[in-house]
């Protein structure tokens, strides 16, 4: 929104020295020192959504993050998040998963609460049980269209009745750098970190964090209620190229 650029070296998680190296061919190792990443995912207010600590250590800061956006997302709208108990309202979360845990075996120690703290469908889960909603509540996961399939699948059940209204999530947190390494081997990162989307310069993806969240209604509905009305969805698809240019290349028809 500041017209700034959002991509930046590697966050403290991680040791940058140790890990890239400009060479394709090191094993384990990034072409590239820098993506978009947000600030402060260890930082949460467990305590305000009823969260013991030791299960919020245990949750993913993807979780965290959704619940903090979602929550905001209705203060915005003007809807008392307290105001959607028993209400028909679905969750849709677009995520393609999680690797929180997978570098710390201290996370093994904490009992249970692994169980649900690095799970995809929990994703979408953790807000229903937040807020206590009775409508659907799906984590989905399509690779880099996630959050459109999201979105794609909430208006679907808004135009079926399925729900009277729709949180939708897009959220992506990297607590590793797998993504950076497994597609550094593949020789489809940029090393700048940057997209250069529709660019003759174009030399690979570059990874990066976010978290974002709708709060859909019909427009007449929205109209009704007095709810600030942001844009209009007229309409969504989803398919498939099938077997076209390559198994993760993108695919311009379709």
């Amino acid at each position: 929104s500041e017209g700034r650029d959002a991509v930046g070296p590697f966050p403290p998680r991680w040791d940058v020295d140790a890990l890239y190296d400009p060479d394709p061919e090191a094993v384990g190792k990034s072409v590239t020192r820098e993506g978009g990443f947000l600030d402060d995912i260890d930082q949460f207010d467990a305590g305000f959504f009823g969260i013991p600590p030791k299960e919020a250590a245990a949750m993913d800061p993807q979780q965290r993050f959704i619940l903090e956006t979602t929550w905001e997302a209705l203060e915005r709208a003007g809807i008392p998040p307290s105001s959607l108990r028993g209400s028909a309202t679905g969750v849709y979360v677009g995520s393609d998963g999680t690797d929180y845990g997978q570098e710390d075996p201290t996370l093994s120690l904490l009992d249970g609460y692994r169980a649900t703290g690095g799970v995809n469908s929990v994703l979408s889960g953790r807000v229903s049980y937040l807020l206590g909603l009775h409508g659907p509540a799906l984590s989905v996961d399509t690779a880099c269209s996630s959050s459109l399939v999201a979105l794609h699948l909430a208006c679907d059940a808004l135009r079926k009745g399925e729900c009277e209204r729709a949180l939708v999530v897009g959220s992506q947190i990297m607590t590793t750098p797998s993504a950076f390494v497994s597609f550094s081997r593949l020789r489809a990162l940029a090393p700048d970190g940057r997209c250069k989307s529709f660019s003759a310069n174009a030399d690979g993806v570059g990874w990066a964090e976010g978290v974002g969240a709708l709060v859909l209604v019909p427009l007449k509905q929205a109209q009704s209620e007095g709810l600030p009305v942001l844009a209009v969805i007229r309409g969504t698809a989803v398919n498939q190229d099938g077997r076209s240019q390559g198994l993760t290349a993108p695919h311009g028809p379709s």
